[in-house]
């Protein structure tokens, strides 16, 4: 009963917040949905489906998440996207995109250089300075697109492990 009544005061806050505009619209989207949102990461949310991580991703969190743009993916020599989306393929393409998530939230202004554990098990090394962010050899070209869930950074490259 107590769990109840404070998930019922958290919506009712959270309603409250975005009626009067305390809270962007998009905060009511988990990451997941961000992404599915955005014309940038078609690639990235086909990739999650075929991994299988829609749900996961869309669970409680918290998540931060450095999502690479169809650009990033782009990058890739020809063929990998559709090799890695392949049923055969899709431990590696599991790896390579939980690479990607910290299993925190993490907003930019909390960025510091060093390394963050990742959901894939491996660490990623962060660079924080005055002409902003990198992880590993990506550099982050949007922040905090906040969700129920976790945020979002967007990438302009993916990250392997």
């Amino acid at each position: 009963i107590r769990r109840q009544r404070q998930m019922c005061i958290r919506d009712r806050f959270a309603t409250l917040a975005l009626s009067i505009g305390l809270v962007s619209a998009v905060s009511a989207k988990t990451v997941v949905e961000i992404a599915i949102g955005s014309p940038d990461h078609t690639t990235l949310v086909a990739a999650v489906k075929a991994a299988g991580l829609v749900e996961t991703l869309s669970g409680e969190g918290p998540f931060t998440i450095f999502a690479p743009t169809n650009a990033a993916f782009a990058k890739l020599p020809a063929g990998t996207v559709e090799s890695l989306l392949l049923p055969e393929n899709k431990a590696k393409l599991v790896a390579i995109l939980t690479y990607h998530v910290v299993p925190a939230k993490v907003m930019a202004a909390d960025v510091k250089t060093g390394e963050a554990p990742t959901v894939n098990g491996k660490a990623l090394k962060l660079k924080a300075n005055a002409s902003g962010v990198m992880v590993n050899n990506a550099k982050v070209v949007a922040t905090d697109l906040v969700g129920s869930n976790g945020v979002v950074h967007v990438v302009d490259t993916v990250i392997l492990p």
